[in-house]
């Protein structure tokens, strides 16, 4: 019973070994590529409305055979450092799978090491944020294996903004201010009418 019991034990932390080694953390990764993106810093742009076009290449200064088990390339939308203040929910860390850094899918495709360029339009559910952008490159089992990033190390430069739909037309807006017009003039109508009124009777 107590080889089994230490057989058991074994296999377990066999296991828990193989998922922890699994696990990727962004402090191991190197960057070796380069991204650029169309918006210029400072630039706003308008969810639901305006396009970015990405750039993607191998970075020729790294290692030959380098990218030799690059399979795929996502491009994600990820938050600045100034939009994470007091939100848990874009927290950055390091192990990649609990990372909240990026989580607006740009665009995904088989790896190549140059000529790569996507154009997307920002989507709808976007928030009003400052953001970079950042490209990873994945192994055969989708694995983070490399990265590259429109900003620098510390995610200071080269930042963007996206403004979000109100949900709210320009129409809505005249309306509301003729609306809210006409009810003054009403009211003012009002007592205009009353203290005729109480004239007359008088």
């Amino acid at each position: 019973m107590a080889a089994r019991g230490f057989l058991v034990t074994s296999l377990l932390l066999s296991f828990s070994l193989q998922i922890c080694s699994a696990e990727t953390y962004f402090s191991s990764l190197q960057r070796t590529l380069i991204v650029t993106a169309s918006p210029k810093a400072g630039e706003v742009l308008k969810s639901g409305e305006d396009k970015i076009t990405v750039t993607w290449s191998l970075n020729q200064t790294v290692p030959a055979g380098t990218d030799s088990g690059y399979k795929t390339v996502k491009v994600k939308l990820c938050y600045a450092p100034i939009s994470q203040v007091d939100r848990a929910w874009r927290k950055t860390k390091d192990q990649l799978s609990k990372d909240k850094t990026c989580q607006h899918k740009v665009v995904s495709r088989p790896y190549k090491a140059s000529n790569n360029s996507a154009e997307w339009t920002v989507e709808k559910d976007v928030p009003t944020a400052t953001y970079f952008v950042r490209a990873y490159a994945y192994d055969g089992e989708d694995q983070e294996v490399g990265y590259g990033q429109t900003t620098d190390a510390h995610k200071t430069t080269n930042l963007f903004e996206v403004e979000a739909i109100t949900g709210r037309h320009s129409s809505l807006d005249i309306a509301a201010v003729c609306f809210s017009a006409f009810s003054v003039v009403s009211l003012f109508g009002f007592f205009f009418l009353e203290k005729r009124k109480a004239r007359v009777t008088k």
